[in-house]
């Protein structure tokens, strides 16, 4: 099974986007530490805008 290209795409974007990260940086993370990142991102985001 391989993940989907624009799936990966998407994760890579968010993880620079928030973290300042760069694409090299962002490619060397294993695909699980990748999907991590990105979920813990998308909590703080969630949390952060449940405040205001």
């Amino acid at each position: 099974m391989t993940y989907a290209t624009d799936r990966v795409h998407e994760e890579i974007a968010y993880i620079a986007y928030h973290f300042h990260w760069s694409l090299e940086d962002i490619l060397d993370l294993e695909h699980r530490d990748r999907r991590r990142y990105a979920e813990q991102i998308a909590t703080l985001v969630t949390s952060a805008t449940a405040q205001r």
